[in-house]
């Protein structure tokens, strides 16, 4: 438990209950007992929570890749040491949230739990060197840092997502996860901030907490005191690198919508109107003679959106969106996660001094997942001969490319540092049709058709590449 922590609750006990008058002996002794039994039964209530938290933070191991140019070509270097971070169960079946920048170039994700029950000396030793699991990347919604991974499982501990409105300043809250590595770690503070915006136009809002977080908590949960999620750990602000008492979680609500979409569907939809909304500020207020100098207006109305074929208009201010009140930009985001698709919203404007309603249907846009780079079956589609790693097109990798001339091959993802395959002139993007005029449809059709040849053997691969068909030839390495 964090020292500062602890010695600040401690006097808060203390000083509470201290004697009124200083007079006799026994008004002085009781207190203390009291306050004694206070702490322990604080001290036992989060050894408890503790218990039932820790086995549903697991720690997360990253073998990542990094581009680099080498003329026209790109390579990938593989650390060696790999990424370590954080994340959460939030299903039995084995579904687990983290942020995105965790599985970012992804070459391998493994997972490692944490056993139930009271933990031995021999036990939380032996946790470093437990086996772990493969992870399969679901996808990713980088705009609020966002992942959700899946693992092989039944009935694992998962934690509850605590309501919208749990959040209070002040609360005590606590941190898991495994910072700088070190796996099953907690630490304690309060929520400094329950919204803080990063910038004033964008429309995602993080909880502040004191309570240390350092890199490797990335991705793990800020629970509350009864261990509900109340958000996920994402970033620290700090001038030397490491908790300077100023961490930020993504709000455990925003993490709960973007799970289910990422599960059913494997990326995020949201509304968009079509217009471009900005805070207003008091300067913007003067400039534009405003009838208000805070609140939201709209900065953009792109012709043919939904915005303005309604009739919104530039300078328009908005007061409300389904009777829900626009403070700011970060309110949109409140409003489109309750969103039906296909249902109008109601818009209330000020323009001028003249106050309207219009009704917009807003078209539901698909976020981009990195699900394509990503996925952990990158590390099983290693094609070794050819320098490679590749995966199976398939539809929804082949709507990623665009336009193919057949949409059955194997997709170059990136090419690995091999100086004997450096020669073959393979690039990321293309996507492989043939191997000596025999149809390749899969990584493992093109593995098998690559046993048949011998070293020094002459190969042909029909590519295509940027819409071109092209063959490129060499000598098996």
């Amino acid at each position: 438990m964090h020292r500062r922590s602890l010695t600040f609750i401690c006097a808060a006990v203390l000083t509470l209950l201290a004697p009124q008058h200083a007079g006799a002996q026994t008004a002085t002794r009781q207190p203390a007992h009291d306050a004694t039994q206070l702490l322990d039964q604080f001290s036992s209530a989060v050894e408890s929570m503790v218990q039932r938290v820790s086995p549903a933070v697991v720690q997360i191991v990253v073998t990542p890749y990094e581009a680099a140019k080498d003329g026209e070509r790109s390579t990938v270097s593989a650390e060696p040491d790999g990424r370590v971070a954080s994340g959460v169960i939030v299903s039995a079946d084995g579904y687990i949230m983290t942020n995105a920048h965790v599985v970012e170039n992804a070459l391998s994700i493994q997972v490692r739990l944490v056993p139930s029950g009271p933990q031995g000396i021999g036990d939380v030793l032996a946790q470093s060197f437990a086996p772990t699991l493969d992870a399969e990347l679901v996808g990713t919604y980088a705009e609020a840092d966002l992942a959700l991974l899946k693992v092989a499982g039944q009935s694992l501990p998962a934690l509850r997502v605590a309501p919208g409105n749990a959040v209070r300043q002040g609360q005590v809250v606590f941190a898991f996860g495994s910072p700088n590595g070190l796996q099953n770690s907690v630490t304690m503070g309060v929520v400094s901030s329950i919204a803080r915006q990063i910038d004033p136009d964008n429309p995602f809002l993080y909880i502040q907490t004191d309570a240390p977080i350092n890199p490797g908590n990335s991705g793990g949960p800020l629970v509350s005191s009864a261990g509900d999620l109340l958000g996920l750990n994402t970033f620290i602000s700090s001038q030397s690198g490491g908790s300077e008492g100023m961490g930020f979680a993504v709000p455990g609500m925003l993490v709960s919508w973007v799970y289910e979409q990422l599960r059913e569907h494997g990326h995020v939809s949201r509304p968009v109107i079509g217009a471009g909304l900005q805070t207003i500020t008091p300067p913007m207020a003067a400039a534009l003679h405003l009838a208000r100098n805070t609140g939201v207006i709209v900065s953009d109305v792109p012709p043919g959106s939904p915005a303005a074929l309604a009739g919104v208009q530039l300078n328009d201010i908005v007061l409300a969106i389904n009777g829900r009140h626009m403070d700011n930009v970060a309110a949109w985001i409140g409003v489109s996660l309750q969103y039906v698709p296909g249902s109008p919203m109601s818009f209330e404007l000020l323009r001028g001094a003249t106050t309207l309603t219009l009704p917009i249907t807003p078209v539901t846009v698909e976020q981009p997942s990195a699900r394509l780079t990503d996925a952990t079956g990158l590390a099983r589609s290693q094609v070794g001969q050819l320098g490679i790693l590749a995966m199976t097109l398939d539809e929804r990798s082949a709507s990623m490319m665009g336009p193919l001339r057949s949409n059955a091959g194997v997709v170059v993802v990136a090419r690995l540092p091999s100086p004997e395959t450096a020669n073959i002139d393979l690039r990321p993007g293309d996507v492989i049709h043939q191997a000596n005029a025999t149809t390749i449809s899969s990584v493992e059709g093109l593995r098998a058709a690559l046993a048949t040849f011998h070293s020094g053997d002459p190969v042909a691969l029909l590519l295509e590449r940027a819409g071109q068909g092209f063959y490129t030839a060499f000598n098996l390495p």
